[in-house]
């Protein structure tokens, strides 16, 4: 896969007009084959595999999506924003090096690539103040580990917890659950076979603002599918989901939000072209 480097301009914060777009990752630009959500008999796209696990390709973006994605970051700061852990982000390649990106739910901002040690200090920090210690979480989470439904217990980047369950079907009522951890500062949410407990501090969006306040953005949009997305959404100029994914079956919707008429791959394409229309809105006039 060619890879786009940033344009002079673009992902560096200079000039006046900066658009910021920040996109989540997982069902909104990139798909295993089973979430591609085509229609039965519908022919598949021309699709790149973006990532690979054990030397085989695992997660895809079609050709349209990553067309549209290089010309985004050659006219604007593209932003991946995932809550992938580090080493997770890593085997993703969209041929583009972003200046930018967020990974482990804003625990990480990368700069060309390299986590930032100015914001791994503030985000300790913002933990020590802000919410109950990783440990009692993790207790918590290992108890939970011990139902049936529950595949295993995971913790990322010393950051947060999540559990993987046999069958996303399994997991049961976990309301009570989710009260005792927001007593403790955190929050429970759900997405596919996964139950993530997430730090109330640690957000995309607070990653997000200071990406904004670095590369100097008048203007940020945003995209994604999932709960942990939602203040990222709520806080940008304009924003899109797909119509698929935890927020959709939520029927989610927002002043400033646009929901895609297509699904899965179509969906990012969609919203892709959204974004690429919203930035040339705003771009000065070369006539």
């Amino acid at each position: 896969m060619t890879t786009v480097s940033t344009a002079a301009g673009a992902g560096t914060g200079a000039g006046a007009g900066t658009a910021l777009l920040a996109c989540d990752l997982d069902l909104t630009l990139i798909f295993s084959r089973r979430h591609f959500g085509l229609a039965p008999g519908a022919a598949e796209p021309e699709v790149t595999g973006v990532e690979q696990i054990d030397g085989a390709a695992y997660s895809f973006s079609s050709d349209v999506s990553l067309r549209l994605l290089a010309d985004l970051h050659r006219t604007a700061v593209f932003t991946p924003v995932t809550t992938r852990t580090l080493a997770q982000y890593q085997r993703v390649d969209l041929g583009l090096r972003p200046r930018y990106a967020v990974a482990a739910n804003g625990g990480h901002l990368l700069v060309d690539g390299v986590p930032d040690p100015v914001w791994a200090d503030e985000i300790a920090g913002r933990l020590a103040d802000g919410c109950a210690p990783l440990a009692q979480v993790l207790e918590l989470a290992e108890r939970l580990g011990t139902q049936d439904w529950a595949r295993l217990v995971r913790v990322a980047d010393d950051l947060f917890v999540y559990l993987v369950a046999h069958s996303r079907e399994m997991i049961p009522d976990l309301s009570e659950v989710a009260a005792e951890v927001a007593a403790a500062g955190w929050s429970l949410s759900s997405q596919g076979r996964k139950v993530y407990l997430v730090p109330g501090p640690l957000t995309k969006q607070a990653a997000v603002a200071e990406v904004a306040r670095r590369a100097g953005a008048s203007r940020v949009f945003a995209a994604g599918d999932s709960v942990l997305d939602m203040p990222m959404l709520s806080a940008a100029d304009r924003a899109v989901r797909p119509a698929h994914g935890e927020l959709h079956e939520l029927g989610w919707a927002a002043p400033n939000l646009t929901v895609t008429s297509g699904t899965g791959l179509l969906a990012s394409e969609e919203l892709l072209g959204l974004l690429h229309s919203w930035v040339r809105a705003g771009q000065p006039s070369t006539a």
